[in-house]
């Protein structure tokens, strides 16, 4: 059966043109037929325009004024292609020919893929008709659902390039295509490399290669018997991964068998209950019907369910927990008790989560105290009355009953879900913690600079508190240190666990300003594991507070010293 063939390569700025000069033939390519003519499936017929101008273009009109790194991916080249054998039927090894009808069913149903999959994210499509085997050069502009440059929400690891090949496979499967096996371990070729095997004469007739043909020839032997040596393995490895999870499964079932509960019709005769023409089990105050691991007394002074033979032990023998679990201990032995017992709180465990509910955080606003906090984070951490006064209006800063200074954070769609505690109360005070129903991995304390959407953000300053966030970012301002033209958020996580990392691999740039010490160095490279583009900037001081109040007391001793000199 032939195969649907599909290939990816990242382009960076910089090799756009050299991809262009081969797919619109503004090069010379030796094994092209010039008397055969490539159809340009999507964009215009102009040869004045560039293909680097045209993915310019698009990332133009959705990221605006957003900054693009450096090393960015600007668009993807996708080969699309199928086994000679379905442009060929009758003769695979007649290169440079194809089934008209095949040729044209084929290409509809790649532009229908490439237009439903990826709408105007397709900036140009080259048929390739002069080469040894049809073939279709498109290109990708990878902006993701914000409108954001991001390669790797479509190409990113072994899972994403599955799917993008699972999708091909599902739109070519109804010309009866099929794909690699999947899940293999064998190396992912590059265009460049995928491209000289296929247009290099696999499928020529050897009696018309010329000696450096059937060099190429052997060496593509020499790849398919790696290749197939791969195959081998992948399947050698697939069979010991079943061969683990049925081991795994039977495991499971034996651990699960351990832990049924005991039969309730064996623990209502144990009880000394006898068993009626109408199925229920009687005694002298009782009446149970019995239905799998559920159970209803009907006897009139009773009128009362449960589940579980712990419980049913309970109500017959009005016994207590303790009692009830000896009990069959003393009957069924220690392995089945302790499944009873494992049941039991398993079932109990499920109705607690079910009918009791969570404390949820609920601001705890005592506007009595907000004076005494707001003359703590003016006079002695050093922030600005106006930039203090800014957050309390806000309402994402205020005092509790406490008198803490609270830090209300938020979730992303700015959902109030939880709050930072700093004590201001003495001397010294260093409480720090977390409003109870905070929930820390899914709120921050954040705030934005030059921007009133997330989205729209170029860059984040990640620091380890609210106190040094506020601090950082008032020196940038008064140090002229900060671009005011690059958006930036500013946000307080004190661990790497609880940073939204998704959000953030969508902002070109990432600073870590944790602080000076080693736990700000442990932070940063938790931090970088996650988000390797992730770069360290560091105070002076030991935090950014420190720094803010030791410019404060250099300025205010300068001061001093300009009015005895003018003096």
């Amino acid at each position: 059966m032939p195969y649907a063939i599909a290939r990816t390569k990242k382009l960076k700025k910089s090799n756009i043109a050299g991809s262009e000069a081969h797919s619109a033939r503004l090069r010379i390519t030796p094994n092209a037929d010039s008397s055969k003519k490539n159809i340009r499936l999507i964009g215009a017929v102009d040869p004045t325009e560039r293909l680097q101008d045209l993915v310019l273009d698009k990332i133009a009109e959705h990221t605006q004024k957003r900054k693009i790194r450096t090393d960015a991916v600007y668009c993807v080249e996708l080969l699309l292609t199928a086994s000679p054998t379905y442009f060929r039927p009758d003769d695979p090894t007649c290169a440079g020919y194809w089934d008209e009808e095949n040729l044209n069913t084929w290409t509809e149903t790649n532009l229908q893929w490439l237009q439903e999959t990826y709408q105007d994210k397709i900036v140009r499509a080259e048929l390739h008709l002069d080469e040894a085997t049809p073939h279709i050069h498109a290109y990708l502009v990878p902006l993701d659902d914000k409108g954001q440059l991001r390669c790797n929400h479509y190409f990113d690891g072994r899972l994403k390039m599955q799917q993008f090949q699972d999708s091909y496979h599902a739109a070519m499967s109804g010309l009866s295509l099929d794909r690699g096996l999947k899940g293999s371990r064998a190396q992912h070729l590059e265009i460049k490399d995928f491209y000289r095997i296929v247009e290099e004469g696999l499928d020529l007739d050897s009696n018309k290669l010329s000696p450096e043909q059937l060099q190429a020839k052997a060496a593509d032997r020499d790849r398919a018997t790696k290749r197939k040596s791969e195959i081998e393995l992948t399947a050698q490895q697939l069979m010991k991964e079943n061969d683990t999870l049925r081991a795994e499964n039977t495991q499971l079932k034996q651990t699960l068998n351990k832990l049924r509960d005991i039969p309730l019709h064996q623990v209502a005769w144990h009880l000394g209950l006898i068993k009626g023409k109408d199925k229920k089990w009687k005694g002298e105050k009782h009446s149970v019907n019995i239905d799998g691991s559920k159970w209803y007394d009907f006897h009139p002074i009773q009128n009362k369910g449960g589940g579980g033979a712990i419980d049913l032990v309970m109500h017959v023998g009005d016994y207590s927990f303790k009692q009830a679990v000896a009990f069959l201990n003393d009957r069924f032995g220690e392995e089945k008790m302790l499944a009873s017992v494992t049941h039991h709180a398993r079932t109990g465990a499920k109705g607690i989560a079910k009918l009791e509910s969570v404390q949820q955080f609920e601001p705890d606003i005592d506007n009595k105290n907000w004076d005494k906090v707001k003359k703590y984070l003016t006079q002695e951490r050093g922030l600005h009355p106006s930039l203090v006064e800014t957050f309390h209006q806000q309402g994402l800063i205020y005092a509790d009953n406490n008198q803490n200074a609270v830090f209300v954070m938020r979730n992303l769609e700015g959902g109030y879900y939880g709050a930072f505690l700093r004590g201001t109360v003495g001397e010294n005070n260093t409480f720090m913690g977390y409003a109870k129903g905070t929930k820390r991995d899914n709120c921050w304390f954040y705030f934005q600079s030059g921007s009133q959407s997330i989205s729209d953000v170029e860059q984040a300053v990640l620091c380890k508190s609210p106190i040094d966030a506020l601090s950082l970012a008032q020196l940038q301002v008064e140090t002229g240190a900060r671009d005011k033209k690059v958006l930036t958020i500013y946000m307080a996580a004190d661990s790497a666990e609880s940073l939204p990392i998704e959000y953030l691999q969508s902002i070109p740039t990432v600073l870590c300003a944790y602080g000076n010490d080693d736990a700000g160095d442990s932070l940063f490279s938790a931090t970088r594991a996650l988000l390797p583009d992730t770069q360290q900037i560091k105070p002076t001081a030991i935090d950014w507070n420190l720094e803010l109040l030791a410019k404060q007391r250099d300025a205010k001793q300068s001061s001093k010293s300009n009015f005895q000199i003018e003096r």
